[in-house]
């Protein structure tokens, strides 16, 4: 993938986090993706155990906006260093982590995402 192809799909790939549309954020992934995230360190198996998890996930951040700082493409894929505003608890916090994405036929086969959530887990907690 190169990078122009990366940037376009992370533009509509992202926009799918925000907004609470959990439906409309599976159909980038294949049937049998495996997601991982920093509150699923065992990851996820297959599109319908990620839509459970994002509905939940999607519902308790309908706000949160995500944006593409710089995209790496790779032979499966793509690296994405992303930032994201989280609103929480009146506060808009920004994030910055890091997606390993991987593609085939169009769809997410493996979507790996790292950041700190620690002062995301603190907020939450006051």
């Amino acid at each position: 993938m190169n990078r122009e192809d990366a940037l376009q799909f992370c533009s509509r790939w992202l926009g799918a986090w925000t907004g609470n549309r959990p439906e409309e954020l599976i159909g980038f992934y294949a049937e049998d993706a495996f997601y991982l995230d920093p509150a699923r360190p065992e990851g996820i198996k297959g599109r319908e155990r990620m839509l459970a998890y994002f509905k939940k996930l999607l519902a308790a951040n309908p706000e949160w906006r995500w944006r593409a700082l710089e995209v790496f493409p790779a032979d499966k894929g793509f690296t994405l260093k992303w930032e994201a505003q989280v609103p929480v608890k009146g506060r808009e916090l920004a994030l910055r982590g890091l997606d390993i994405v991987e593609i085939k036929d169009g769809k997410i086969t493996r979507n790996e995402v790292y950041f700190d959530r620690s002062e995301w887990i603190k907020l939450l907690k006051d």
